[in-house]
């Protein structure tokens, strides 16, 4: 006879992964693992992956797979983890000393509570021979003053881009809004709505270019047939030359600042 607290562990040890809000913590040395659980219905094995923007590890399994069978896969796998995490870079906060590229060079963090000199709260200049990103007022508000900044300088060159090859396309967006997605770095809504990452303000401007002539390019053709690259490479002509440098250097980009900094007017 099953005792209540028999049935209880035995619940708990054939209770199933319910997708992406189910998570497992494993052990290396003196290292913790949190790994989100994502049940699958058309995966035939378990596979464990690392996104390489954020770090964030993910344990894709088959419906019918348990929660045990879950933890062996990945407490087996501990090693494997702290091997590729080692591998990926460090975030870089904003913070003063920091070193951030904007529009694809670099630029040193510098605080300057009381200036001399003072063009906003965050502003570009020449200090040392170094071309440093200033931001006045406490040191409290240091990060959000220059992640708004970098928010700001997004807006302003996408809108920019936007509109000139909307222009030249004949086809203009509803709206073009600003996000921080590790997965893509742009995306066209069927109704005309386009989205971009505000990180695209640290590569350099054909690259923000290119993303913005390919969603433009997708308010006429909805696909990647022939008709949208011609479309897209008429409209940015370093197409090629982009798509290199983001699969080259995109990855970066997501090490810059914290992940998932709100966007500006709740955008």
């Amino acid at each position: 006879m099953k005792t209540p607290a028999f049935a209880g562990l035995l619940k708990a040890f054939q209770r199933q992964p319910q997708g992406e809000g189910d998570c497992l913590v494993v052990r290396h040395g003196e290292r913790a693992f949190r790994i989100a659980v994502k049940r699958s219905a058309t995966a035939r094995r378990l596979t464990l992956r690392i996104r390489g923007a954020t770090g964030d590890i993910v344990l894709t399994v088959p419906a019918r797979t348990s929660f045990w069978q879950a933890q062996d896969f990945a407490e087996r796998h501990a090693l494997w983890l702290a091997n590729r995490l080692a591998r990926i870079p460090r975030r870089t906060p904003f913070l003063p000393g920091e070193k951030i590229p904007l529009r694809g060079v670099e630029h040193e963090l510098r605080h300057c509570p009381n200036p001399v000199r003072r063009a906003g709260p965050v502003w570009v200049e020449s200090l040392d021979e170094t071309l440093a990103l200033c931001a006045s007022g406490e040191s409290a508000h240091f990060e959000r003053r220059i992640a708004d900044f970098f928010r700001r300088e997004a807006r302003r060159d996408i809108e920019q881009a936007v509109f000139r090859h909307a222009t030249r396309a004949g086809k203009r967006p509803i709206s073009v809004s600003l996000r921080d997605t590790s997965s893509r770095w742009g995306s066209c809504s069927a109704k005309g709505a386009l989205n971009f990452s505000w990180r695209l303000i640290l590569a350099p401007p054909f690259v923000l270019d290119y993303l913005a002539a390919h969603e433009t390019a997708h308010l006429r053709h909805h696909d990647h047939s022939e008709k949208f690259w011609a479309l897209t490479r008429s409209l940015c002509p370093q197409t090629e030359e982009a798509e290199a440098w983001l699969k080259t250097h995109g990855a970066q980009l997501h090490r810059y600042g914290r992940a998932g900094i709100p966007a500006i007017n709740g955008e």
